[in-house]
C-alpha cells in the first residue's frame, strides 16, 4: 500500500468496535475497575487493546477487562472475520489488576491483520461482552515501504487530560499517518507528577485537567501506579491510536521518580517510601501489565532493553539508560563506574549491532547523547556533563560504543530520543570532537506528547555535535499547545533504502526534513 507522508488514512470503519465508535463522550466515567460499566451484566473491554512485539509472524495483544473474565482473541485477514482463527488466552483477575495479553503466532508476514478481543466469564463462556477491534500490520519479510513515529512524555507537569482541547489530540494526528508502529522513547506516565483539577495558565485563563484519585498524590503503592497507567487510556484519541498502531514501549525516570537511579534514597516530604528501588519494582510491575510486552526474559526478569526486527531495512534497539546506571553525580570520572548502560547492556548492545544485516539499525534511547542535563546544581542526569574534553563518566560508555561501531564497520546508525521536551537534530562529527575514534551519525530528538515545553540546553563537545535544527520554547513549563508539542517520523523506502526524518509539530506540520542514504558515511 502506498502511504504518502502527507495523505490522512481514516480507517475507523475497521475499528468499528474501538471505544471510538463505543463511546461518544472524549472520556469514559472514572471508575477505578471500569470506565463505563457497573459490576453487572457482561465483562466490559473498554479500556481498548493495543499490540505490540510485532515480528514478521507474531504479535501481543493487550486489553482490560472491569472483573474476572477470559480473554479470547480472534483474527482474520479482513474485518468481516471470515474464516477467522481463534486464540484463547489468560483468565484475568486482580493479580494483573485485569490486564491480560495473549501472543498471536504463525501470522503472514506484511500482511494487514483484524483482531477483535473478546471477554467471557471463566466460569459461563457463553457469557461474553461485545467485542472490541484493532488492527496492525505484521513486519515484512522482504523489502517494503517503512514508516514509523516516535516521541515521548505524557501527562507531565501536571498538564493532563484537557476536555476543553480536546484531550491528547497529537494521538489523533499520528494515528492520520498510518505508521507501522509507534516508538515510545520514555515517560509513559508521570508518577511523580500529579494531576489536579484546574491549573492556572501564565498570563491568565484555567487549565481544566481530568482527574481520578490515584492521580490526585505521586504514586507509591502498586495501586497507584496502575492507577497512573490507566490514567492516559481514558483518553479516546490514544485509545484509538492503541487499536490501529503497534507500540515500541522503553521507559524512563517519570515511571518512576524524576531523575532517579538505582539505590537513591529520597528526600522528599512527599513520599513514605523513600527507596527508590521499591518504588521502581512496583512501577516495573505495572509498567508490565500495562503495555504489551514480553517483560519476562530467560536471562533477567524483568529486562526492558530488546532488539525488534522490522524486515531486511530495519532493526530497532530498544535501550534502558535508567534501570542500570551509576548515581548521578557531576559525571568526571576517569573510569566507568556502570555508567548509563551498565557493563552488560552495553555488551549486548555491541553484540546484537554486530549481528544485525539490517540496512538501517535505529537505536532508541531515552535520553540523549551531547544534550547537557542537568540534574539540581552540580549533577548530571543523561550522558554528556558539560566538560567538552575527552571522555569522562557516563561518556566512557558511550566512547566505548561509538568505537565498536567504527571498528566492526557497523553502517546505517541513528539515534531516537526524547526526555527534553523540545524537538531537534544534532550531526556528531568526529572533526569537532575531542573523541575523534567514531564515525559520524545523527540524533533527532521529539517530544513531548502533553507536557510542559521547555527552552533547549546546552551542548557538549566530547562528540562534535552541530545542532542542525531546534525548536523550543523560550521560558519553563510552556503549556500543552500548537507550539510546544512534537513528534518525529521516520520513513524508509523500499526501492533504494532511502531514510527520511520529519520532526512534526503536534498539528502535523514538518518542521525539519533530513534524508540519509544508505551504507554512507558522515551525511
Amino acid at each position: 500500500m502506498t502511504r504518502d507522508s502527507g495523505t490522512a488514512v481514516d480507517r475507523r470503519a475497521v475499528l468499528r468496535g474501538s471505544l471510538a465508535g463505543a463511546a461518544a463522550l472524549t472520556v469514559p466515567p472514572l471508575a477505578g475497575a471500569a470506565p463505563a460499566q457497573a459490576l453487572s451484566g457482561r465483562p466490559s473491554a473498554e479500556w481498548g487493546v493495543q499490540v505490540g512485539d510485532v515480528t514478521a509472524s507474531s504479535g501481543l495483544v493487550w486489553a482490560r477487562s472491569d472483573r474476572r473474565a477470559r480473554m479470547v482473541v480472534e483474527t482474520s485477514a479482513t474485518d468481516s472475520f471470515r474464516r477467522a482463527r481463534r486464540w484463547v488466552g489468560p483468565v484475568v483477575g486482580p493479580d494483573t489488576d485485569f490486564t491480560g495479553r495473549t501472543p498471536l503466532v504463525g501470522l503472514p508476514p506484511g500482511e494487514q491483520i483484524h483482531y477483535r478481543v473478546v471477554l467471557a466469564d471463566p466460569d459461563d463462556p457463553r457469557r461474553t461482552g461485545r467485542p472490541v477491534y484493532g488492527t496492525f500490520r505484521t513486519a515484512p519479510a522482504h523489502r517494503r515501504d517503512i514508516r514509523f513515529l516516535w516521541s515521548g512524555d505524557l501527562a507531565g507537569q501536571g498538564w493532563g487530560i484537557n476536555p476543553d482541547r480536546g484531550g491528547y489530540r497529537i494521538f489523533e494526528r499520528m494515528r492520520r499517518l498510518d505508521p507501522d508502529f509507534f516508538l515510545c522513547s520514555g515517560d509513559t506516565i508521570y508518577a511523580d507528577g500529579p494531576i489536579q483539577e484546574r491549573v492556572a495558565l501564565p498570563g491568565g485563563g484555567t487549565w481544566r485537567n481530568v482527574t481520578t484519585p490515584e492521580k490526585s498524590k505521586v504514586a507509591e503503592t502498586l495501586a497507584e501506579f496502575r492507577g497512573a497507567f490507566r490514567y492516559n487510556l481514558l483518553d479516546a484519541h490514544l485509545r484509538d491510536f492503541n487499536a490501529q498502531v503497534p507500540s515500541i514501549v522503553q521507559w524512563d525516570d517519570h515511571e518512576v521518580r524524576n531523575n532517579w537511579y538505582p539505590g537513591q534514597i529520597l528526600d522528599d516530604a512527599r513520599y513514605t517510601e523513600k527507596s527508590v528501588d521499591v518504588l521502581a519494582a512496583r512501577s516495573g510491575r505495572a509498567f508490565g501489565e500495562y503495555f504489551p510486552l514480553s517483560t519476562k526474559r530467560p536471562d533477567e526478569d524483568g529486562r526492558v532493553y530488546r532488539v525488534l526486527r522490522h524486515g531486511p531495512l530495519l532493526d530497532v534497539f530498544v535501550l534502558d539508560m535508567r534501570t542500570y546506571r551509576d548515581a548521578n553525580s557531576p559525571g568526571r570520572w576517569p573510569d566507568d563506574n556502570g555508567g548509563i548502560l551498565g557493563a552488560r547492556q552495553l555488551a549486548w548492545l555491541k553484540r546484537e549491532l554486530s549481528r544485525s544485516r539490517a540496512v538501517w539499525k535505529v537505536i532508541a534511547s531515552d535520553m540523549p547523547l551531547g544534550l547537557v542535563v542537568p540534574d539540581g546544581a552540580v549533577n548530571f542526569e543523561a550522558v554528556a556533563q558539560g566538560d567538552p574534553g575527552a571522555p569522562l563518566g557516563r561518556e566512557l560508555q558511550i566512547a566505548e560504543l561509538l568505537r565498536h561501531i567504527l571498528h566492526r564497520r557497523i553502517t546505517g546508525t541513528l539515534w531516537l530520543t526524547a526526555d527534553v521536551h523540545y524537538t531537534s537534530a544534532q550531526h556528531y562529527d568526529p572533526s569537532r570532537a575531542a573523541f575523534k575514534d567514531f564515525a559520524p551519525f545523527w540524533e533527532f530528538v521529539s517530544g513531548p506528547l502533553n507536557a510542559g515545553g521547555f527552552p533547549a540546553v546546552r551542548l557538549d563537545g566530547t562528540f562534535g555535535p552541530e545542532q542542525t535544527f531546534v525548536k523550543a520554547p523560550t521560558t519553563a513549563n510552556v503549556p500543552p499547545g500548537q507550539d510546544s508539542q512534537f513528534f518525529g517520523e521516520v520513513a524508509i523506502d523500499a526501492d533504494g533504502g532511502e531514510l527520511t526524518v520529519r520532526l512534526r509539530a503536534e498539528s502535523g506540520a514538518v518542521l525539519f526534513t533530513k534524508v540519509l542514504q544508505p551504507g554512507r558515511v558522515g551525511q
